[in-house]
């Protein structure tokens, strides 16, 4: 690739960036101005009394008393320069609400989608091309991305946490009280990896290189692990990115059943009390979130297929 190639790549990559981040930022205002209810009594909470003074006063402090125009702009240039604006229940930035949070749901996220490969890739390369292997293996996948994750929690607490008290019932202090959450957000995704996988390591194993590789006297696990496995990973890198930005929706419900601190938890709180900062602070992370792993996505093909660098 030229240098002005990679030039016009990069900035592509970064329009499109930019237009996703805008994109997200204008739906999240636009339901900001949908959802019903009064913002100043919102602040104020439901048990709290004002005079219409006090009240109007508010609106001009927080801009409501300016036209929708005006306070978009306000609130795409307030955005620009990193403000999240302030909790309207928590009174604090939402940054510092988010990143005080942030940290748990990644951990948890992260851990879920690297259990949920090392299962896939496991239960694909066993399988593929094993047909009786393969409608075992087809079942379990079908259970259990048909599984809601919180009934699929509700089972694995009721099991490992109150009959047999091997892992912590809620919390996260320790990695233990990590196993259970993760697994939870691991083997629906699990299901779908492996089920793609699979199809891909069948159409790899059918290509002439393995007889090639075969010839040279590799076995047939050398086969699938070194040369068939590769060229199904493009497949499995997509979806798994993919599925990896879902993790935030998934996140809420885990963390609510495993009692868990992280964005679930603040976002449910924010929702339920029509916090729309927090809320439009959670939809914009989510959003860069996306952005950036589609980024390393793109990286991954290079890495996976050489011919993508000759492009």
């Amino acid at each position: 690739m030229t240098a002005l190639g990679l030039v016009r790549a990069v900035g592509i990559r970064l329009a499109a960036a930019v237009a996703v981040l805008f994109g997200a930022a204008t739906v999240a205002f636009a339901a900001l101005q949908l959802v019903p209810g009064n913002p100043v009594a919102v602040l104020l909470g439901p048990a709290t009394t004002a005079p219409p003074a006090v009240r109007e006063q508010i609106r001009v402090d927080f801009g409501f008393n300016r036209p929708v125009v005006t306070q978009y702009l306000i609130y795409l240039g307030h955005l620009a320069r990193g403000d999240l604006g302030q909790s309207y229940q928590l009174q604090r930035p939402v940054s510092s609400l988010i990143g005080s949070q942030l940290g748990s749901t990644a951990q948890l996220a992260l851990a879920a989608i690297g259990l949920a490969v090392v299962i896939a890739v496991m239960s694909a390369v066993a399988t593929a091309g094993r047909p009786r292997l393969t409608a075992i293996a087809s079942t379990w996948e079908l259970v259990a991305v048909s599984t809601p994750s919180f009934w699929l929690g509700i089972v694995l607490l009721t099991f490992f946490s109150f009959r047999w008290r091997i892992f912590p019932v809620a919390g996260s202090q320790s990695f233990s009280s990590l196993v259970l959450p993760a697994l939870t957000l691991a083997l629906p995704i699990a299901g779908v990896l492996a089920q793609v996988l699979r199809e891909g390591l069948e159409a790899a194993l059918d290509q002439p290189f393995v007889v090639t590789a075969r010839a040279r006297g590799l076995s047939r696990t050398a086969v699938r692990l070194r040369h068939a496995l590769r060229h199904a990973a493009v497949s499995l890198v997509t979806l798994a990115g993919w599925l990896t930005g879902t993790l935030l929706g998934g996140a809420v419900l885990v963390e609510v059943v495993f009692a868990r601190p992280g964005i679930g938890a603040l976002t449910l709180q924010a929702v339920s009390n029509k916090d729309m900062p927090v809320v439009i602070g959670v939809v914009l992370l989510s959003a860069g979130v996306f952005v950036v792993l589609s980024t390393l996505v793109d990286l991954a093909y290079l890495a996976i297929d050489p011919r993508l660098r000759k492009g």
